[in-house]
């Protein structure tokens, strides 16, 4: 159905693909993977329109394939009136009013003809789309989602999590040959996550999903297209099964990397022997054999393993502080509500301590990012932060933090940073490096200006952290560092996510909200609430023992001891069955 070869494409100031081929066939459920600005946003734009693009390579779709998309980046109408079955059957409707009319019109026109003529190519319209089935199919997924409640609610008034669910939808309901998503799922809530799963799985055409999401990763896919250093890697199989691959993979590789240094090092010896007794003693056949052993170390280190999908830079995140506060209250929320066109939170009360790590959780549109927001500005009569509470603040709309218009380097200057290479040297650490930095925030992808929010939150060393969303768009590598610097800080955070991993490996405790108010929930009970709405029992636990064995692999790697490696795999490969 879509077959791409030996692809090439490049900014000015970046080579995003260098011959990279692929194909996608029929009934494919395809991954489409790979860490923040490696290009999955701009080659899903020339799979849409190649002819904007000045590429290099051969890409060829079927004529016949229908395209459905949901974009990363949509935007709820807010003026529209329309009800949520109107929206999404929009076509059928506009086709089906069109009958109606021209049925009307006939009953008292002297000239039938024309309007025969009309009518018929507005059947057939309404037939090629699947039109005698559409509001049966329009309920059908709205029950699969468990969204039947919002059938005749106005678009305006659903959440931005809701609006998505409902693009996917719409765009599905056409049943297109290939549909692409870009990012469908970042901002969900956990209700309507395991929502856009079912309308994946049940989906049957080909499907190719940008994602980060680990939950969607795990149970929704058949194949991964895997984007990285300008190449590509695709894997016919599960997730799971992928990442398992690239570790065995490693194993080898770096048993073979040993065993080769060891050779090469036993080579220089050598060579620095007859080196030495070349000096000394004048031999033509000394010579020749000194040169002989350059020869094949130079091989040797030609012949080099390079595995580019294995080895992953991730940044190095890390929250410092310039001061630590004592065990006591740095945010206390007493009473506190908020409105907008309905009540959202009422008569709410909590307080965070110096090193409490809190996820605030509940449903799209409840009023958590307002909250976190009225925190940060700390204006609010409801709010109170101690003192000597250094506050940071990553926003999930990003130009609140961010300066479209900014450089890079202009960013981090604005944020009190002395010159350009000290600039240089910090963001480094959270891989940009060259030419990038030199470019305007509003070209960076979504999960680049996540990771320079992040890089902002560390730099202001401050000792409470509030985070909304900060897992979204980012690669899955970049969301394991971020667990590491959450594990690792000393401080108070307090952070909205959807993300069940982030939730579960780094918080003490949950806020949970409830019919317009907040109340505490051990992690113990919250794990409870989220298996029986989303996952088959103890799934967290072995997707954490998992990355407990993974860990130990990796320190046996760093100790060169293959043949633990090698016992830990066969372990890791049984708990891998039981996800």
């Amino acid at each position: 159905m879509i077959k791409v070869e030996n692809l090439s494409f490049s900014f000015p100031q970046k080579e995003l693909y260098k011959n990279i081929s692929f194909t996608l066939e029929e009934a494919q459920h395809c991954a489409f993977i790979g860490t923040s600005g490696s290009g999955k946003s701009t080659l899903i734009d020339i799979l849409m329109d190649p002819e904007r693009y000045l590429f290099e390579g051969k890409l060829e779709i079927d004529p016949t394939c229908t395209i459905g998309y949901v974009s990363q980046f949509s935007q709820l109408d807010r003026t529209k009136e329309t009800t949520v079955f109107e929206y999404i059957g929009e076509e059928f409707i506009k086709i089906q009013n069109e009958i109606e009319s021209l049925c009307t019109e006939m009953e008292t026109s002297p000239d039938i003809e024309p309007l025969l003529e009309k009518y018929q190519l507005a059947l057939d319209a309404f037939d090629a789309i699947g039109g005698d089935n559409f509001e049966s199919n329009i309920n059908k997924k709205l029950n699969l989602a468990n969204l039947m409640k919002l059938k005749d609610v106005r678009v305006s008034e659903l959440s931005g999590g809701e609006f998505k669910l409902i693009q996917v939808m719409k765009e599905m309901l056409h049943s297109p040959d290939l549909m692409i998503m870009d990012e469908p799922d970042v901002f969900l809530d956990f209700e309507n996550l395991n929502a856009l799963k079912k309308l994946i799985n049940a989906h049957k055409g080909i499907l190719l999903v940008v994602t980060h999401n680990r939950y969607l990763l795990n149970h929704c896919f058949n194949k991964i297209i895997h984007l990285e250093n300008m190449e590509i890697q695709e894997f016919d199989g599960r997730y799971i099964d992928y990442n398992f691959s690239l570790l065995q993979t490693k194993i080898e590789l770096q048993e073979i990397a040993v065993a080769e240094q060891e050779e090469i090092e036993r080579y220089d010896n050598i060579i620095d022997n007859l080196r030495e007794i070349a000096t000394n003693i004048a031999d033509a056949s000394r010579g020749r054999a000194l040169k002989a052993r350059v020869r094949f170390q130079e091989r040797l280190e030609a012949r080099r393993i390079k595995a580019p999908f294995v080895e992953i830079k991730q940044p190095n995140i890390r929250f410092d502080m310039d001061q630590e506060i004592e065990d006591t209250i740095v945010v206390n929320v007493s009473n506190y509500s908020v409105a907008f066109d309905e009540l959202l939170l009422d008569n709410v009360s909590f307080e965070i301590k110096s090193m409490d790590k809190v996820a605030i959780i509940g449903p799209n549109g409840t009023g958590k990012t307002t909250l976190l927001r009225d925190i940060f500005n700390n204006n609010h009569d409801s709010i109170e932060i101690n003192a000597d509470a250094k506050v940071a603040y990553l926003s999930q709309l990003q130009g609140e933090v961010l300066k479209d218009s900014n450089t890079i380097l202009e960013e981090f200057i604005d944020a009190g940073f002395s010159t350009y290479d000290e600039v240089r040297s910090y963001i480094s650490h959270y891989g940009f490096e060259g030419e990038i930095v030199n470019q305007k925030i509003a070209s960076l992808s979504g999960g680049e200006k996540n990771i320079l929010q992040l890089a902002k939150v560390s730099a202001s060393k401050a000792n409470v952290l509030l985070l909304d969303e900060p897992t979204s768009h980012l690669d899955t590598y970049t969301q394991i560092a971020l667990e590491k610097a959450i594990e690792d800080y000393k401080g108070a955070i307090l952070m909205i996510s959807h993300d069940f991993y982030s939730v579960v490996n780094g918080m003490d405790y949950v806020l949970i909200i409830d019919d317009k108010t907040i109340r505490k929930m051990k992690m113990k009970k919250f794990k409870q609430m989220i298996y029986a709405s989303h996952f088959d029992k103890n799934y967290l636990e072995a997707e954490q023992n998992k990355k407990a064995v993974e860990m130990k692999i990796e320190l046996a790697l760093k100790d060169t001891d293959f043949e633990l490696a090698k016992v830990l795999v066969d372990e890791l490969e049984e708990l891998i069955k039981l996800l």
